[in-house]
């Protein structure tokens, strides 16, 4: 975890930088304080996925740039060469399977959720779509409070600009592809 967190830091300063933000700046834009952003730059603290959300929608980036690396003519990856992310008390891990592409402003993770367990994502920004396929289990996800049910195999598409929840209902664990569109700007 000690990698992807200085990456994490580095970034964030990155990005600060090179759009001249002070760390108040990107307080007030993001929502998260000050003192934390510090500790992340410096690879102090570990930030939660929706820290991490909430900093990369103020900032209007994506999340995975967070823990881009070089790119290669061709990748091939498997869970076991990716660090992973975990929330709620270890029932979400989180694999950044392909970071952001520029050139077709997508990326790409995978999720696994323990048996009873949901994890809310905040709305992203406009014209932000989620594609998600399902490969085991079955996945509820609560978009703007409609629910949809997916099981093996079946696929959903929403606009991502909503409030979402992701819950897995069932008592055996359920793993999803996690496909995120970002508009041109």
């Amino acid at each position: 975890m000690g990698k992807i967190l200085l990456r994490i830091g580095e970034r964030l300063k990155e990005i600060r930088n090179s759009r001249q933000l002070t760390l108040d700046d990107v307080a007030k834009i993001t929502g998260v304080s000050k003192p934390m952003l510090g500790q992340i730059e410096r690879g102090q603290s570990s930030p939660t996925i929706n820290t991490l959300w909430k900093i990369a929608t103020g900032l209007k980036i994506p999340l995975s740039f967070f823990c881009k690396q070089e790119e290669a003519d061709f990748q091939v990856v498997g869970l076991e060469d990716i660090e992973q992310i975990t929330e709620e008390n270890g029932g979400m891990k989180a694999y950044l399977v392909f970071p952001f592409d520029p050139l077709r402003n997508v990326e790409v993770f995978f999720l696994e959720l323990e048996a009873q367990v949901s994890h809310p994502s905040e709305p992203q920004r406009r014209g932000v779509e989620k594609y998600i396929f399902v490969t085991e289990g079955t996945l509820m996800v609560i978009i703007g409070g409609e629910e949809v049910v997916l099981t093996s195999e079946q696929s959903l598409r929403f606009r991502a600009d909503v409030a979402h929840v992701y819950y897995n209902s069932s008592e055996d664990q359920c793993t999803f592809y996690d496909m995120i569109f970002y508009p041109n700007e």
